[in-house]
């Protein structure tokens, strides 16, 4: 298999996920803030789960729809730039006293496998070497010389 289609599975990977975990979120959100890592907010907190899953779904469609329109440089950077938020919730789980093991089990290993995948299609998009060009007075010179 190659990089690209390696890069294109784990793009699609992430975005399925993360869409998976949005849903989750909107359809049973007090079985999905189980498995975060911490405590969700006191009272019912629907409205808290439905934006949580809302910005989720989105996170997994700006992905799909660079993908889509065949943006991978950007598709590269975007997927880098969402990196954060696994990274930022290993950190949140950690300074609330969540699991050590949910935090860098979950989050930090996603973490990794999203920051492999950006550099996957970074490296695949990075612009080549351009060789210097010939002009017509050097091409025909060239071609005379041989």
């Amino acid at each position: 298999m190659t990089g690209r289609r390696i890069a294109t599975v784990c793009t699609l990977l992430i975005s399925a996920f993360i869409i998976f975990v949005g849903m989750w979120f909107i359809l049973q959100p007090h079985s999905a803030v189980a498995g975060l890592g911490i405590t969700g907010p006191t009272g019912t907190g629907e409205g808290f789960y439905d934006i949580k899953g809302v910005r989720d779904i989105t996170s997994g469609l700006v992905p799909l729809a660079l993908l889509i329109a065949g943006q991978r440089r950007a598709l590269g950077w975007a997927v880098l730039a969402e990196a954060f938020t696994p990274l930022g919730d290993a950190v949140i789980v950690l300074s609330h006293g969540g699991p050590l093991a949910t935090a860098l089990g979950v989050h930090a290993l996603t973490a990794v496998f999203v920051l492999a995948t950006a550099g996957l299609l970074l490296r695949e998009t990075r612009r080549p070497a351009t060789a210097p060009s010939l002009t017509p007075a050097t091409a025909t010179a060239t071609a005379t010389a041989n």
